[in-house]
Formats: C-alpha cells, sequence, structure tokens
C-alpha cells in the first residue's frame, strides 16, 4: 500500500516532464509565458479587455490561413516562401473582378482559389517533378507572383476609386461581398475572417489525421526514400501539398482584400516569416515528419497574442520583427536540442 501511494505521484511527475519536453509542452510554455508577458505588460489594463483578444485573433486570422498551408509544406520537410506573393495575386485578382468587373461574389471567389491553386501547383510540380530545392522553387514563385500582382494593376492599388476614358474619377459602392466577408457575428464579437481561418484549419488537420494523404505527407517527411520504397506516392502527394498551401493563400488574398477594402499588389510583404514563426513555435519541425494543426493552431495564438501586446504597448515594428526573429531561433533551437 505504501509502494504504490509513493510511486503513483513519481509517475505523474515523470509523465508531466515528459509532456514538457514534448513539442506540445513547448508550445503550451510558449503561449502561457506570452499570456503573463500580456497580464504584466497590460497596457492600462488594454490586456483585460474583451475588444482586445477579440481583435487578436482577428488580425492573427490571416496569418493563421497562410500558417495552415505553411504546416501541410513543412511537414513534407520543404518550405513555402511565396506564400505573400500568391496572395498579393488573390488580393488584387478578387478585388478587380468584383469592383472593377461585377463579377458575382461566388464567381470571383472560386476564380481566385482556382489561380492560387494554380501557382502553387507550378511550385508543388518544380520540386516534385523538376526536382528543385523547395528554397529555390518557391523563392522564384515568390518573385514571379510579385510581378504578377504589380502587372494586372500597372503598381497600382485596387479601390472603389475608378478613372473612366476621359478622366474623370468614379467612386463604385463597396461589394456587399467585401463587407460580409469583414463582418462580424455574435454581438460583434467573432469575426467572419476567423471563422473562415479556424474552418480552413479544421478541415485540413482533419486530413492531416484521418485521411491516407496525410499519412503519406508525414512518412514523406520522416524519410523521403523509405516512403518511396514503401509504395507513397511522392511526387503526387508533394505536389498537393504545394497546391493546398496556394488555396490557402488564395482564401488568405480574398481576406485581406476585405479588410483593407482593396487590393493592393505590395499586400503579403513578409509574411511568409511570420506564418513560418506561427509553424515553428508551434513544434512542427522544420526537418519534416512532425506536426499538426493543433501545435500550429497554438503557434498562431502565441504569435498572435505577442503582436497584440507589442502593438497595445506601442512597440515599433522594428522591435516586433527583431522579436519574431529572436523567437524563431529559439524554437528551431529548442527541437534540435530535443532530437538529441
Amino acid at each position: 500500500m505504501t509502494d504504490s501511494t509513493q510511486t503513483l505521484p513519481l509517475k505523474n511527475k515523470g509523465a508531466f516532464v515528459q509532456f514538457l519536453s514534448s513539442s506540445a509542452g513547448r508550445a503550451t510554455i510558449a503561449f502561457v509565458l506570452v499570456i503573463v508577458l500580456g497580464l504584466i505588460f497590460n497596457a492600462d489594463g488594454a490586456f483585460f479587455k474583451l475588444g482586445m483578444h477579440r481583435d487578436a485573433l482577428r488580425q492573427a486570422s490571416v496569418f493563421g490561413i497562410l500558417a495552415v498551408g505553411m504546416t501541410v509544406v513543412i511537414i513534407t520537410g520543404g518550405i513555402d516562401l511565396s506564400v505573400g506573393s500568391i496572395l498579393a495575386v488573390s488580393a488584387v485578382l478578387f478585388s478587380i473582378l468584383t469592383i472593377h468587373l461585377d463579377w458575382p461574389a461566388w464567381i470571383s471567389i472560386l476564380a481566385c482559389i482556382i489561380v492560387g491553386a494554380g501557382l502553387g501547383a507550378i511550385s508543388g510540380s518544380l520540386i516534385a517533378v523538376a526536382k528543385l530545392q523547395p528554397f529555390i522553387a518557391t523563392l522564384a514563385m515568390m518573385t514571379f507572383g510579385r510581378g504578377v500582382a504589380k502587372y494586372i494593376t500597372g503598381g497600382q492599388k485596387i479601390s472603389t476609386y475608378l478613372t473612366n476614358s476621359d478622366g474623370e474619377v468614379i467612386i463604385k459602392e463597396l461589394p456587399g461581398v467585401f463587407k460580409a466577408i469583414d463582418s462580424r457575428i455574435m454581438g460583434g464579437n467573432i469575426a467572419i475572417v476567423s471563422i473562415i481561418f479556424l474552418f480552413c484549419l479544421l478541415v485540413t488537420g482533419l486530413f492531416l489525421s484521418r485521411h491516407k494523404w496525410g499519412r503519406e505527407l508525414f512518412s514523406i517527411g520522416g524519410n523521403e526514400e523509405a516512403a518511396r520504397l514503401s509504395g507513397v506516392p511522392v511526387k503526387l502527394t508533394k505536389f498537393l501539398a504545394y497546391t493546398v498551401s496556394g488555396i490557402m493563400c488564395a482564401v488568405a488574398g480574398i481576406a485581406q482584400a476585405a479588410q483593407e477594402t482593396q487590393g493592393d499588389p505590395e499586400a503579403g510583404g513578409g509574411y511568409e516569416l511570420t506564418a513560418i514563426a506561427m509553424v515553428v513555435i508551434g513544434g512542427t519541425s522544420l526537418a519534416g515528419g512532425r506536426g499538426g494543426m493543433g501545435l500550429t493552431l497554438l503557434g498562431i495564438l502565441t504569435i498572435g497574442y505577442l503582436e497584440k501586446i507589442l502593438s497595445i504597448n506601442a512597440v515599433p515594428e522594428s522591435g516586433r520583427l527583431l522579436i519574431t526573429g529572436v523567437i524563431i531561433v529559439l524554437a528551431v533551437l529548442t527541437q534540435r536540442k530535443n532530437r538529441k
């Protein structure tokens, strides 16, 4: 009787230590530390207001959608540097179709998703078929996509202000789809953009955990040659991973355009850094083979709250970028230490 009562706490303690050393444990610790930081530096009580937490989730949602696609890619051992540029292409295309051409909302959204999927598929083909390194292929797509966004807009923002052939400025009404995507429900406490983000995360998470394709992604990230010898269609699986990332970029671009009420060809600059940070902080390994959407959600919340806390305390953007860079390095070092 005495032995069992002494052993139980030791077992619980061992399980707790094991959890803290896991990816989920480290991601949880990072999130808790950020919340503690907010409690200490609360900007005269601003951190304790519901509006701050609501806005933190809303502001993190576009980045979160990108992080969902980035997670899929990183699990395979790859990387996608083009997410910001594809977002920009989608944002300007959506604005042109709905504001300038008056296309129905559902057709415009479908067109943007097809274009985003196509650009992602090009990256996937270069990586899976042409055997280019993911860094090189997506770096090329990052440059190409930004060029496309600037070419189709002439380098100008696409807004409700139009100039006719006589040089007269016409102000068009903002399409209803913009207002719908940028609206809130439940008494103004939940943004539609946040719901879109959570839907993307849930659906993709189900594919990763329940579908054969998800298991194939993890096997490729763990050992690509072993996966190939086991009959995993490596080329097709990689191709689909980057295509999914492109789709998420398109969804994020539509949401970005709705929030800004315009399509900006410069939108998304540097967004790949934040998306990668969210995935890595969540515990998904840059080496591939380990991770998941639950971990990415923790990373999204951690970076989202950190950004908001720094914002309400008037920390300049340069400081935020420096802190984000340091956090990425620390997260990767922690992963390496855990593998050892």
